[in-house]
């Protein structure tokens, strides 16, 4: 992996673990030398991504729709800054950069970005490891409900192992290398739907 797409919030949590957390992720994937693809702002989580990449000396390309450019949102000290149209474009934009997606904390924006890589590696538009770092439990409801998707039938037996989530940085990068693509919608016969 060279590049991951790095989702993550845009609030400061009261908590200093979250922040922590996610310049921790920034400066880890520089040491590793995985190029960190984000959403371009300077605040929140995301801010401390970009800041813990680049003070590592890792590579950073920012992608932020034009709306949010204003207002000292943008963080021009990324490697590449990268001013696209809307948010869709933005999320195209993080898939063709990357190599996999990996999602830590965030709110209702992270959880777009995170749903569109696993839809869109169900159907076969990617076939990039989609990594969720549980931190502190963060997630733990979220991996219940997608267990739930999984046993009520809503999610293909193909398609169960899509999210690869770990509560360590380590063991999740580890899983993600180590991804194996599965068998996409637009790959299967009528029967198997």
């Amino acid at each position: 992996m060279k590049r991951l797409a790095v989702y993550c919030g845009s609030a400061s949590p009261a908590d200093p673990r979250y922040v922590a957390l996610a310049r921790e992720v920034g400066s880890e994937l520089a040491r590793r030398g995985i190029g960190v693809v984000y959403g371009g702002g300077r605040l929140g989580l995301m801010g401390a991504v970009a800041s813990g990449a680049l003070d590592a000396g890792g590579e950073v390309i920012g992608v932020i729709p034009e709306a949010l450019v204003s207002g000292e949102v943008a963080n021009h000290d990324c490697t590449e800054l990268r001013i696209v149209r809307d948010m869709h474009e933005r999320k195209a934009a993080f898939t063709a950069l990357s190599d996999g997606f990996l999602t830590i904390p965030g709110g209702v924006g992270t959880m777009d970005e995170l749903w569109e890589a696993v839809s869109w590696s169900q159907l076969g538009y990617h076939a990039k490891p989609v990594g969720l770092l549980n931190a502190f439990g963060f997630y733990d409801h979220l991996i219940a409900f997608n267990a739930h998707m999984i046993a009520t039938g809503f999610v293909r037996p193909a398609h169960q192992g899509i999210i690869v989530h770990e509560s360590e940085l380590d063991l999740l990068l580890t899983r993600m290398a180590a991804y194996q693509p599965h068998q996409p919608i637009f790959g299967m016969d009528t029967k198997d739907l």
